[in-house]
């Protein structure tokens, strides 16, 4: 129950409700009520931006709207094809048409470069990443979401989201020697699993704070996506100003937090100081213990980057653990810059140098190994990685053994060519220290890979061969029936649906082709079946969907003819995409889960599209015609407004032309 009790204009807000309340645009800021809020900023990346700048494009919009909007290249900058490089191409003149800052290709991540360039405290941003909350770490209220949510956000358009509740995660005391800012969120994850987070913000708070640097609260927001959160903040002060004045921005701080009456719907504390390392262990970011419990697990592989742990900050500790050391001669190490930026001051600082003594490798500043491009490990071998998911096969190797660990961990094992606790690697080697954590006096980086949108060298679209269309799916029907294509388990993740490995990513512009693979890692004939059928369903246990933002997920089943999915729970930003791509998401209980099998014929026995608009909740399942079921559909009238047409992108164009017509809208 909201110890709030709805009476936030009377008392004191939270962060959280403060910046909502400066961008609210419709609805009231109660636990679980839709409401609309104005976005400042916008990201996108390449394999989910082509998406966005055609259906940006299908809109009819001719500018960007947003205070800003940047589109970076960060997944396939290894470029294995022309495809690749052609949606690069594509990317680069979008952002030129209608005025989007550009991140070349290698420039780095784009959680990162955005923090280094662009995040402020106080602003609202939506981004189609899911590790958009990233610069939640300074301040901002950023949020990821579905491609086409961004994109009608760019053209002006409110973000919809169930006001979320909010949590108070007190830090308290201070981290000891060894324990690192990856070793709190692995915490969070050990105590409230992949699915703890889901409809909540979690607002850090307490004299812990202070004790971490920006870049150290990043790292926890970023991976705060892995509980399933909206969102996680941290309020602002001398540490944020401090952080901001040393990338040169210091004119964009902002002295934000909650006011001290502020309630909360629930507290969870976190003692710093008993934080000892921890470790995901194979194959979900949840099944954490502490290092020493893994310990003696021999490891063939260490990768130290990415958008979680891919800073400057990030990778001098592993520097300063290999100076005058070797890596193991049974282990290969690779570190993967989160940005450009910090590897020039690697390399400028000599550290670079330092690690390649080592026999450390640098990969270029990208996403790569973290999707499964690139870096794939060995056939029965550990990978130990400072990244934020290990889901089995996101590696690329579909029976992989991935650990989640801080840079401290990594290193530690890179030198062993085992799983071990650094304390006790420290004790065995007698001369090796903790590192600590620091930040450069000055991040002085290159921006000449940034090019703004009044340096713009495109003004119209290109668009390659492999670059098509955005399909369109009709307005729902009032009857629907169809076979159970495919039955799944629980947790099943956006990778499971499409994967991103390199051989697949290069069609993610090409929805017929990248429709062939869709789901091929639960089910290589699934999309054969689905375009055999005339019609039919996916049912799921529950969390379906978590993971990744990318709204291929929902846009390839559409496209193969599915009508709708029967699953016990949906992750929030897939559940929005199913309703942006005009796919009936029903909830169902664990007994009509069991009792659904594969080939099951399925029918929506209400008249469908009537029911939906009407606010109908509770839907008749007929299973071959010989037992029911209730299905349950939680949606707001807005969301039932953009299922019944189709989805998003026909009922936005469905409003423009009514607005410009002088017809009424629907809403």
């Amino acid at each position: 129950m909201s110890i709030r009790g709805g009476l936030c204009d009377a008392m004191g807000q939270t962060l959280t409700e403060k910046i909502l309340s400066d961008h609210l645009v419709e609805g009231e800021l109660e636990p679980g009520e839709e409401i609309g809020i104005e976005i400042d900023q916008v990201l996108t990346q390449d394999t989910t931006g082509t998406l966005v700048w055609l259906q940006f494009e299908a809109l009819d919009l001719d500018e960007v709207q947003t205070e800003l909007a940047a589109q970076y290249c960060d997944h396939q900058t290894y470029q294995f094809d022309f495809k690749n490089t052609d949606d690069h191409r594509f990317l680069r003149s979008a952002a030129g048409k209608f005025g989007a800052h550009f991140s070349r290709p290698g420039n780095g991540i784009c959680h990162n470069v955005h923090k280094e360039n662009f995040a402020a405290p106080g602003k609202t941003m939506l981004g189609s990443d899911s590790h958009t909350p990233t610069p939640g770490g300074l301040g901002e209220l950023a949020i990821g979401a579905g491609g086409l949510d961004v994109s009608v956000a760019m053209g002006g358009g409110a973000y919809y989201i169930d006001m979320p509740e909010i949590v108070n995660v007190r830090l308290e005391g201070e981290l000891p020697e060894w324990a690192t800012a990856k070793d709190v969120i692995l915490e969070l994850l050990r105590r409230l699993s992949v699915k703890g987070g889901v409809g909540k913000v979690l607002e850090y708070t307490g004299p812990g704070v202070e004790t971490l640097s920006v870049p150290e609260r990043t790292t926890i927001t970023n991976m705060g996506t892995e509980l399933g959160a909206t969102t996680s903040i941290f309020p602002t002060d001398e540490k944020t100003r401090d952080y901001l004045e040393r990338l040169g921005r210091g004119e964009d701080y902002e002295e934000i937090g909650p006011d001290e009456d502020a309630e909360y719907d629930d507290e969870i504390v976190v003692d710093l100081s008993e934080l000892e390392p921890l470790i995901a262990e194979p194959s979900m970011p949840d099944n954490v213990v502490p290092v020493r419990e893994a310990a003696g697990q021999d490891v063939e592989q260490v990768i130290i980057g990415s958008c979680t742990n891919g800073g400057y900050e990030d990778i001098l500790p592993a520097a300063k653990m290999l100076e005058d050391r070797e890596v193991n001669k049974t282990t290969e190490m690779i570190v993967a810059p989160g940005s450009k930026q910090a590897s020039e001051m690697l390399a400028r600082d000599g550290w670079a140098s330092e690690l390649m003594a080592a026999g450390v490798n640098f990969s270029e500043s990208t996403c790569g190994a973290c999707i499964g491009i690139g870096h794939v490990p060995a056939s029965d071998s550990v990978s130990l990685r400072t990244f934020n998911r290990n889901f089995e096969g996101r590696s690329g190797l579909e029976d992989d053994n991935v650990y989640l660990c801080s840079p401290e961990v990594a290193a530690a094992a890179a030198i062993k060519g085992e799983i071990v606790d650094p304390r006790d690697l420290a004790d065995e080697l007698g001369d090796l220290e903790a590192p600590g954590f620091e930040m450069p006096d000055v991040y002085d980086g290159s921006k000449a890979d940034l090019i703004a949108p009044d340096e713009a060298v495109d003004d119209e679209l290109v668009k390659g061969p492999n670059i098509g269309g955005v399909p369109l799916k009709d307005p729902l029907d009032a009857h629907l029936e169809g076979p159970a294509l495919l039955k799944m388990d629980d947790n099943i993740t956006t990778d499971h649906i499409i994967p991103a490995t390199q051989d697949i990513l290069m069609y993610r512009s090409n929805i017929p082709k990248l429709s062939e693979f869709t789901l091929s890692r639960v089910d290589e004939s699934f999309a054969d079946r689905a375009l055999e059928s005339d019609g039919g369903f996916l049912v799921a246990g529950e969390n379906y969907g978590q993971g990744s933002s990318r709204e291929h997920a929902a846009l390839c089943p559409m496209y193969l003819g599915v009508e709708g999915v029967l699953a016990q729970s949906f992750a929030r930003i897939h559940k929005a995409n199913l309703f942006n791509f005009g796919l009936l998401p029903l909830e169902i209980d664990e007994d009509t889960y069991q009792k659904i099998e594969q080939g099951d014929d399925i029918e929506i026995v209400d008249n469908v599209d009537e029911a939906v608009r009407s606010g109908q909740e509770a839907f008749t399942i007929r299973v071959n015609d010989e037992w029911e079921a209730t299905g349950y559909l939680d949606a707001s009238e807005r969301e039932r407004e953009i299922l019944a047409d189709g989805g998003k992108l026909p009922h936005t164009k469905k409003q423009y032309e009514q607005d410009s017509s002088g017809a009424p809208a629907d809403d």
